[in-house]
């Protein structure tokens, strides 16, 4: 059996593998959104940053790009998966249903954990105070929100919640 994987936000543009295959997918009963503290990769303890999380929601969708690994490279893309994503138990591994052009497939997909003390839920602006102000082990917070809300657009996605957050965070950060 194929591994894939579902991208929907650092994962669209730093997989972190070469994917053999991909296809535009979407998943139902859950939504994207900042609903998990980072506390080390875009954050710190101290001052954390927020990350894209899915978040059960029934009657949400959340469209992304499913990604197959190469048969012969499944089991270290799955290892270097979960020593990325997994770092803290917010993160749980699922095996979920997608729907493609191309019909069903079952993918990877990591949603979050809501009874872990890195669920938040917050309002917009929250968010982008908190995220504006962030960085952690690989880099500031604003970059995974610019480049997730970047290929989204380019994607064709439509995201009012993300295409709002980057642009009061670059009024935030002075950043173009």
């Amino acid at each position: 059996m194929s591994l894939w994987v579902f991208g929907y936000g650092s994962l669209l543009w730093k997989a972190g593998f070469t994917p053999v295959e991909q296809r535009r997918a979407v998943l139902c009963d859950y939504h994207r959104s900042f609903c998990m503290l980072s506390i080390h990769h875009r954050g710190t303890v101290a001052e954390p940053g927020l990350v894209l999380a899915l978040d059960e929601t029934p009657g949400a969708t959340c469209t992304g790009i499913a990604f197959r690994a190469a048969d012969d490279q499944a089991d270290a893309v799955l290892a270097m998966l979960r020593e990325r994503e997994l770092i803290s138990s917010a993160y749980l591994e699922r095996m979920l249903t997608l729907d493609t052009d191309d019909g069903p497939l079952t993918s990877l997909a990591y949603v979050i954990d809501p009874t872990h003390e890195q669920y938040v839920q917050f309002d917009l602006e929250t968010q982008a105070q908190m995220i504006a102000r962030a960085t952690g082990g690989m880099g500031p917070n604003p970059e995974y929100l610019f480049n997730t809300a970047h290929l989204l657009d380019d994607m064709g996605i439509s995201d009012p919640d993300m295409r709002w957050l980057a642009s009061r965070v670059r009024d935030l950060t002075g950043q173009e």
